[in-house]
């Protein structure tokens, strides 16, 4: 009987997925195995995200983050998928679990996003200062213009307009943080601020079309048709995109079919 017994261990033994024989040999898994495989699932996961597969994305995040539960990144990276799921009380939970195993900056950043989202813009402030608090992040801008956000929204209009100028000192390159200024002065009612940004901007990028997009609105409100099509005509000529061109036309032929 004793024999049988043992014999029936061992079939059950065999007849165990491969990823359980380490219980019946006695043995676990190597670590760094582990953390191979959890950041392979990671990888697969962030992936999917940036190709708009949720589903997969979860489905390899929760992998990851089983085998490698302390990894920040991971629990963070859940949050993200459940914030652009629409689930900002399931995303708040990961990224509370992701800020109590040392998080970098960028972590902080995310957090603040999800705060900013949730309508409450002085926890996005503390967390973006957070971020802007280690040197060594490599994307201070981002945290600069999601720190004018939060400031915006909660009426410090100086202070705001303070935090997107330093994202554009920062890095020049972009010209996002120069559109959330020149936004701030319409949502201030003041059109002149914003209308005189804007024809910095396209000076600078002629065919940069999200800053003629709304200084033509602003034009239009005014009335100054002259100016409109003067504006469109020249982006037309100087932008290199087909799409573009293309709007430029077909805003030009409304013009035209309204006279």
């Amino acid at each position: 009987m004793t024999m049988k017994r043992s014999w029936l261990a061992l079939l059950l033994c065999l007849a165990m997925p491969a990823i359980m024989l380490g219980g019946c040999a006695g043995k676990h898994e190597d670590p760094a195995q582990v953390a191979k495989r959890a950041e392979i699932h990671f990888q697969l996961g962030v992936d999917a995200i940036n190709r708009g597969n949720l589903p997969k994305a979860f489905d390899e995040l929760l992998t990851a983050e089983k085998l490698d539960p302390k990894r920040a990144d991971i629990q963070a990276m859940l949050g993200y998928a459940w914030m652009l799921r629409g689930d900002m009380d399931k995303a708040e939970t990961w990224f509370k679990r992701a800020v109590r195993h040392h998080p970098d900056s960028s972590i902080w950043t995310n957090y603040g996003v999800l705060m900013l989202r949730m309508k409450k813009p002085k926890r996005a402030e503390e967390y973006f200062r957070k971020a802007l608090a280690d040197p060594r992040y490599a994307h201070p801008d981002i945290a600069y213009i999601d720190l004018g956000d939060a400031l915006l929204m909660q009426g410090r209009f100086n202070e705001a307009i303070a935090a997107y100028r330093q994202a554009r000192a920062i890095n020049p390159l972009q010209e996002f943080s120069r559109l959330k200024e020149a936004d701030a002065y319409l949502r201030y009612d003041r059109p002149a601020y914003a209308r005189a940004l804007y024809e910095t901007i396209l000076r600078d990028k002629p065919g940069y079309r999200p800053a003629l997009e709304v200084l033509i609105a602003l034009l239009r409100k005014e009335g100054d048709m002259a100016e409109v099509r003067a504006r469109l005509e020249e982006f037309k000529k100087r932008t290199s995109n087909p799409l573009d061109k293309a709007w430029a036309s077909d805003e030009l032929r409304k013009m035209d079919e309204a006279k």
